[in-house]
């Protein structure tokens, strides 16, 4: 890497079906909003000869980001699949969104690659969302790089940056972060700013000069080397320290000269086993250059360092009724099983399902059976069904380059697979199988909606179901105490995409209205209540009497009726009815419109009529009761209360305590766990966490994570119980 001249000035950039898994490598841009990943994917492209100038393809538009939500919101809401072709190698780069509301198409990302670059502004440094992504990468052992954009700010420092990112990423082994090629610096500007015109080598030892707009090579001049010397051996030791011939390191030390191949060979190793990490730099190209700074090392770590799909473990896979079955590894003429990362809707081709092939090879109209099993979490229920896809195609911005087949270790786009949805599995319909759906952040923000007219109130449906269908961070809830439709998200910026969608591409205009929480009522001690209900006034009357004494019980008895009337006094037939009528009272509430629970309702006496009594009038007399009781009785409005769990960084959570006192919470306990981060247990009323997504993360700097589950109900504060009660009041 780094050690050649000028390379593939005429690398042809058209995506093409791709032939051996080895001739493939998948790589996701990673890191935070406005690091520089989609302008670094269209140097790529530019670099590679895919587009005529930065970031356009042949008939015009950006090659990423060409979505109109994009262009309105300025920024990546969602994940792009740029295919380019260097050195003869079809490298499919996977850019996603760096914004946390996003997260979901991070992941499904992460799941489609065989490798990460990690994108860092040299001018902004690495956040903390992104420091978690990377270790979540190291968890599952995914080979990362790191790429340094915006060296043109003026605050831009590459060789502080390469040590931050040693510190953030190399953990215990900042050895294992290293930069590959030291800044080549142009004249001084009046500011005294002198801009990176391009790279030092530092095992080619070669000067790599982009200030024309193409890659120049020349030997550094006597006064670079000392410069070149102390980083190259640092560098040097660090690829030596994760060779896998353990002599080397010995034979370095004794004086021996390594040769550059062996270290090239040796760096190329250890990058695709995870082992090591290097350093790059990236900027885009000037007007009317060809190639920008660094991209063509990029590419060249990409097709050379970088894995190919043969040497990534093959998936789990079952049978859809849960059987285990074995698979080769990347294997073009095995079974097929491929999963659906990615799915959008197109206004004229309908939906289009972006798919990973990891066995065997997918044809164009073919039928495939589609499976979606273990997605109840995101909303789905399981389904199996054959469908016969359309056209494979390559996307490359608004166009869809058509494909002959898709291999497995491949990504490819297919229309018309009616039923499939992120995170299905697509396999051949006599050999049906399932791979288990990847790890999606729960929605915790809630989004109450209603239809704005009839006419959206009729497409509503169809719009939130394609949807939910298309982002499986997104989990849709008909609420049944609330009698609200509500969506849940990751954050306000989640949200808002997804009522621009709703508007733009399925015509549905709906409004927002405040969330509400299932509240609850209970009587605080006992009470009785007589229930007349007589009406003698011409024609057949109604005539009806019942007595009851109602009294609390434990939180989650629900409503319990007991029949204690001796002596024949309400007539057998007429005791469900007063049980129906108090039963419906207690749906209804008997203060502020909310369901009663956790009492007995005891039925002790009553009267009937011969004649005029009937099923009807004891049902009135039994609400009746039962609202007389409330107004003799103190009547507790219950909140649902959440047991919550915060993961988040040792430096907040000071604040994170005290926001969730100021909250009503009830800090349980804590523990600490690994990565300098302590996990809180709190107790806290639902009411109160409606916004927490969007304050915690404001509160940790997008550092922290929670989850939240529903524990009881119980009594509210007075003062807030006769605010809700008074609010109740007025809107009736």
């Amino acid at each position: 890497m780094g050690d050649k001249a000028n390379a593939h000035p005429g690398a042809a950039g058209r995506a093409t079906a791709a032939d051996h898994p080895a001739s493939v490598r998948n790589v996701v841009l990673v890191g935070h909003s406005g690091s520089g990943k989609t302008t670094l994917v269209e140097a790529l492209a530019l670099t590679a000869g895919a587009v005529n100038r930065a970031g356009r393809v042949e008939d015009g538009g950006t090659v990423s980001d060409y979505d109109e939500i994009e262009h309105r919101q300025q920024r990546s809401v969602q994940l792009s699949l740029v295919p380019v072709e260097w050195d003869g190698i079809k490298v499919n780069l996977l850019d996603t969104p760096g914004y946390a509301d996003f997260v979901g198409e991070l992941r499904a990302g992460l799941r489609a690659a065989d490798a990460a670059l990690f994108v860092v502004s040299a001018s902004d440094g690495v956040d903390g969302s992104t420091r978690m992504v990377w270790e979540e990468c190291a968890a599952v052992g995914m080979p990362r790089a790191i790429v340094v954009t915006h060296l043109e700010s003026a605050r831009a420092d590459y060789e502080e940056m390469t040590r931050i990112c040693a510190e953030a990423f190399g953990g215990e082994d900042p050895d294992a972060v290293l930069p590959l090629y030291l800044p080549l610096h142009g004249p001084q500007a009046p500011d005294g700013h002198a801009p990176v015109t391009g790279l030092i080598g530092l095992l080619s030892q070669q000067l790599f000069d982009y200030s024309s707009g193409e890659r120049k090579e020349s030997e550094p001049g006597e006064d670079q080397l000392p410069q070149i010397e102390e980083a190259r051996n640092r560098l040097i030791e660090g690829i030596i320290s994760e060779s896998e011939d353990e002599t080397l390191m010995d034979r370095y030390l004794g004086g021996e000269q390594v040769d550059v191949k062996t270290l090239i060979e040796d760096l190329e190793r250890a990058v695709a086993r995870g082992a090591f990490h290097p350093v790059l730099a990236a900027a885009p190209a000037a007007d009317g250059a060809r190639q920008g700074l660094g991209t063509i090392e990029v590419l060249e770590l990409i097709t050379r360092g970088f894995p190919t799909p043969l040497e990534r473990e093959a998936p789990a896979v079952t049978t859809v009724d849960g059987k285990p079955r074995a698979l080769k590894v990347c294997d073009p003429d095995g079974p097929l099983v491929a999963e659906v990362v990615k799915t959008a809707s197109d206004p004229y081709v309908g939906r289009v399902s972006l798919v990973r092939v990891f066995s065997g090879t997918l044809h164009p109209d073919a039928t495939v059976h589609v499976s979606g099993h273990g997605l109840e979490d995101r909303g789905h229920e399981d389904h199996d069904v054959d469908e016969r896809i359309g056209a494979l195609s390559a996307p490359f911005g608004k166009q869809q380059r058509t494909l002959s087949h898709c291999i497995a270790g491949d990504l490819a786009c297919v229309a018309k697979l009616t039923r499939a949805e992120t995170g299905d599995t697509l396999s051949a319909k006599d050999d049906p199988l399932l791979m288990e759906p990847w790890r999606m952040p729960d929605p915790l923000l809630p989004l109450a909606i209603q239809a704005h007219s009839k006419a959206d109130e009729d497409k509503l449906s169809q719009g939130l179901s394609r949807l939910v269908a298309e982002d499986p961070t997104m989990r849709l809830e008909q609420n049944q105490a609330t009698h609200q439709v509500v969506l849940w998200c990751l954050g306000e910026a989640h949200a808002d995409v997804a009522l621009e969608r709703l508007r733009s591409r399925y015509g549905v205009q709906v409004d927002v209205v405040p969330h509400m929480v299932a509240l609850r009522e209970t009587f605080a001690g006992r009470s009785a209540g007589r229930g007349r209900h007589v009406k003698q006034s011409g024609g057949h009357g109604q005539y009806a009497i019942c007595e009851i004494e109602v009294e609390p019980l434990p939180g989650g008895s629900g409503v319990e009726f007991v029949d204690k009337v001796v002596g024949g006094a309400v007539p057998r037939q007429f005791i469900p009815s007063v049980e129906k009528g108090v039963r419906a009272q207690a749906a209804r509430g008997v203060a502020a419109g909310h369901p009663l629970v956790d009492v007995r309702i005891t039925l002790l006496d009553g009267k009937a009529h011969s004649v005029d009594s009937s099923d009807a009038a004891f049902q009135t007399a039994g609400a009746l009761a039962l609202r007389e009781a409330a107004a003799d009785a103190k009547i507790h409005l219950l909140e649902p209360v959440a047991e919550v769990s915060v993961l988040v960084g040792d430096d907040y959570v000071g604040a994170v305590m005290s926001d969730l006192s100021g909250r009503r919470g009830r800090v349980l306990g804590t523990e600490q766990t690994n990565g300098s981060r302590t996990l809180i247990r709190a107790e806290v009323p639902e009411i109160e966490i409606g916004r927490y997504a969007v304050d915690l993360r404001s509160l940790s700097h997008g550092t922290a994570r929670f989850n939240r589950a529903y524990a009881r109900h119980e009594p509210m504060p007075a003062q807030i119980a006769e605010r809700i009660r008074e609010e109740a009041r007025e809107a009736s």
